[in-house]
């Protein structure tokens, strides 16, 4: 599968400018998938040049999102809505810069009921800046 960018991203998440926080989606497989962003300074969650930490669990939420889109979209399905039921075991390493780009990679570790239980690192030049497990409930359409 070719990376998704630009335009593309709005395909697989149901968020809209200005609460977009990924620009890439660089590939998935049956449990993980791998995101990106680049952090710009007019992101609503860039504080003082650098992306706070609610900024953090909203891109890696999306980054959950994209890939269950991803997934809806291989069905031929609507893209699902989904809300973060939890966050557990956040830990930020250093605050992303502007300019840096996020590389995030998720790992679904279960299904079920609707809720996704899954773990996410987000790196910035190879260095952990955050780490996480989230569970994401998916709406039923």
């Amino acid at each position: 599968m070719a990376e998704i960018k630009g335009e593309g991203i709005k395909e697989l998440i149901p968020q809209r400018d200005p609460m977009i926080m990924i620009d890439t989606f660089y590939g998935a497989t049956d449990s993980e998938a791998d995101t990106g962003l680049t952090v710009s300074d007019k992101n609503l969650f860039c504080s003082g040049n650098c992306l706070t930490e609610p900024g953090l669990i909203e891109h890696i939420a999306q980054s959950a999102s994209a890939y269950a889109g991803y997934k809806a979209k291989v069905k031929n399905e609507p893209v699902p809505v989904g809300y973060i039921a939890e966050v557990k075991k956040f830990r930020i390493h250093f605050l992303p810069r502007t300019g840096d780009e996020l590389q995030t990679h998720i790992r679904i570790i279960s299904e079920a009921l609707g809720v996704s239980l899954l773990t996410a690192e987000t790196k910035v030049n190879r260095e952990v800046a955050a780490r996480c497990q989230m569970k994401i409930y998916i709406k039923p359409s």
